[in-house]
């Protein structure tokens, strides 16, 4: 029996364990990357571990969510983040070279690496056939020490594509079609990986777009083979040298498999609030106020080129806004000098920065009661920074004829030939924004650049005995990490774990922190309860991290997203599910709880506990490995690796 493509790069990888699927296996990361809403925070914990340089082949650190310098906590951090980089042999992409998706992919990435982001979208470099995955940035920090990274070896789906996209059918529309089919939840511990014939035409940029937004499927990562596509597109980026053909084998066994045939596939969108509510754009008749192109997903060279061909000579009607971010610098410059820069401008555009800005609602937010169409990938009430706003997510080139219209518009109807944009044989290079790494040498006498706001990173004492707390909060389905650890104009704290922590839950319940605190302060244990799809969304381990200093010693939900429930562990809170799910009603807001011998428990490898809630017995779940188990005794994994080392030198 022949190997998927995933297991086979697994395999090669293969650090620790044995691979069998559903166990935790480590794996050998190859080249990282952060950004600087979560690298930050990275770094300070790199530096708590008392390494003299990275062990990967190659780290980058990316500035391309907080590049709005509103007082001087984001400047500070960009000083840190370069100084920090320097120290340590990183690449630093400086603010304005653009979202470290599209940059990586353009100038990093390579077929059959491993990639590990403190990003949740970092699966995009799947596109080139490498094993991409978001993780939090304590994860990160420790596989750049030279840690493996340890995840569940996984289920593999085979989405099988077949035919060929018709005109204003895209990429975009393909992984809508895969959102509809598997929705945002129960596909934990999965990674699709494509198949058929269907992914010959589709280019290294369409592919991109698939395996970035696939992350709102809650799989581990995406991934295509590297093949003709994958050549044309390292050549076109002057990096043909670093290609190689990898493919699954023919007699590959999948777990699951989904038929798509690209012929049928129509222009589609997210419906607010969930990326996972597709309709047909042929079935929506609504005013626009506003429409952003642009982000990690589609802000690629073909997709404004598109979008400008489709702009051409024409303007903005009224009441309508029109914001487009392009997705690098390389894409920015390509734009401004073949003209079709000047074509988006004279159209009304306003040309943001090459970030991530609109796509995290640290600007351009909508105006109230608002419909805005976005090319980004997740459509959250309120990560738009507008609370009342309805967020469609669409294609560019839907995105682009709503511009034209003032209404969500199949483009189908606009009455205009599909303009056929191809990717330049080769692009202009220009890697002048990009800081490489100095010599060793150099890099010792290196000084750490830290602002006021850049404090250190605070560290869980070991597990209790038994855990005695409050439930401090109920909480439904879906509750995202933004609701979480909101981004936005809070975003700038990042470094500032005290301060962050002040806005924990606030758009759901503004006094929770003051009320965690204060039984903090009590030394009552905080405990969350929650619905289906805990901590969904971004990598942000701040959702875990300031809990934790608030402290939160356990979550009890229906179920927990992959990356938020590692994040949990990693900062010594215990991802818990209920054993009766129809339990969620029995623990409302203020509960006393007691969970007796939870040290023991985690010591004798124990699955089942049971929780005490006055006269109540509450049956909890723990689905931990031992190494989980160690961590959480130690009180999370800064700890824990810190001790590690120790005995290491002992």
């Amino acid at each position: 029996m022949g190997y998927t493509l995933t297991e086979k790069i697994l395999r090669q990888h293969l650090a620790d364990g044995s691979y069998e699927t559903g166990k935790e296996i480590g794996i050998k990361i190859d080249q990282t990357l952060t950004q600087d809403a979560t690298g930050t925070m990275a770094y300070l914990q790199l530096e708590s571990m008392a390494l003299d340089e990275i062990a990967t082949e190659l780290s980058v650190s990316y500035v391309d969510h907080n590049t709005i310098q509103v007082g001087f906590e984001n400047a500070d951090d960009h000083a840190y983040l370069e100084s920090i980089a320097k120290k340590y042999g990183i690449y630093f992409s400086r603010p304005g070279n653009g979202i470290c998706h599209q940059v990586h992919l353009e100038r990093f990435a390579r077929p059959g690496k491993t990639l590990l982001g403190s990003d949740s979208h970092t699966p995009t470099a799947g596109g080139v056939g490498s094993i991409a995955i978001g993780a939090g940035g304590l994860d990160v920090a420790v596989a750049m020490g030279g840690g493996a990274y340890y995840l569940t070896a996984p289920r593999v789906i085979n989405v099988r594509l077949e035919g060929r996209l018709q005109p204003w059918a895209t990429a975009k529309d393909i992984i809508l079609k895969v959102l509809s089919i598997l929705s945002t939840k129960g596909n934990v511990g999965c990674v699709c990986e494509y198949t058929g014939e269907g992914i010959s035409s589709l280019t290294v940029p369409e592919r991109a777009t698939i395996t970035n937004m696939g992350a709102e499927t809650g799989v581990t990562t995406s991934i295509f083979p590297s093949d003709k596509q994958t050549q044309r597109f390292l050549q076109a980026q002057g990096r043909e040298e670093q290609w190689f053909p990898i493919s699954p084998d023919k007699d590959a066994v999948y777990d699951q498999t989904i038929d798509i045939d690209l012929s049928e596939i129509e222009p589609l969108a997210s419906a607010p609030h969930s990326p996972g509510d597709i309709v047909r754009i042929k079935d929506l008749d609504l005013p626009v106020d506003q429409v952003m192109i642009g982000s990690c997903t589609n802000s690629s060279y073909v997709d404004l080129m598109t979008v400008a061909a489709m702009l051409k000579g024409k303007h903005l009607p009224p009441g309508v806004s029109l914001g487009i971010a392009p997705g690098s610098r390389q894409v920015l410059n390509s734009i401004a000098r073949n003209g079709s820069l000047s074509d988006l401008i004279t159209f009304g555009a306003r040309i943001l920065e090459a970030s991530c800005g609109f796509c995290i609602g640290n600007s351009m937010s909508p105006c109230t009661e608002s419909v805005s169409v976005r090319t980004s990938n997740r459509n959250f009430k309120g990560r738009s920074g507008t609370p009342s706003a309805r967020v469609y997510l669409t294609s560019p080139v839907v995105a682009a004829a709503s511009a034209l219209t003032g209404k969500i518009t199949d483009p189908r109807e606009l009455g205009m030939d599909y303009p056929r944009i191809e990717m330049p044989e080769h692009f202009e290079i220009d890697d002048s924004m990009i800081i490489p790494p100095l010599p060793a040498a150099v890099r010792k006498e290196q000084k750490i650049c830290r602002g006021p706001n850049i404090g250190e990173p605070p560290v869980n004492g070991p597990m209790p005995e038994e855990i005695i707390g409050q439930v401090t909060i109920r909480v439904g389905d879906q509750v995202t990490t933004d609701h979480i650890m909101p981004a936005g104009s809070r975003l700038k704290y990042r470094s500032n774990v005290p301060k962050y922590s002040e806005f924990v839950f606030e758009p759901l319940d503004k006094d929770f922190s003051a009320r965690a605190s204060a039984l903090r302060d009590r030394g009552v244990h905080n405990i969350i309860v929650a619905g289906y799809s805990y901590g969904q969304g971004s990598s942000r381990e701040h959702a875990a991290l300031c809990p934790m200093y608030l402290g939160v010693k356990a979550i009890i939900a229906k179920s927990i997203e992959r990356i938020h429930a590692a994040n949990l562990v990693n900062f010594g809170i215990i991802p818990f599910s209920f054993a009766q799910e129809s339990d969620w009603d029995r623990l409302p807001d203020k509960t006393e709880v007691k969970i007796p011998g939870i040290r023991e428990a985690l010591q004798r490898g124990k699955s089942d506990v049971m929780a005490l809630a006055g006269d109540m017995q509450i049956g909890l779940k723990m689905s931990l490995s031992q190494r989980q188990r160690d961590i959480l005794l130690a009180g999370g994994l800064l700890p824990f690796t810190v001790m590690a080392a120790a005995r290491k030198g002992e």
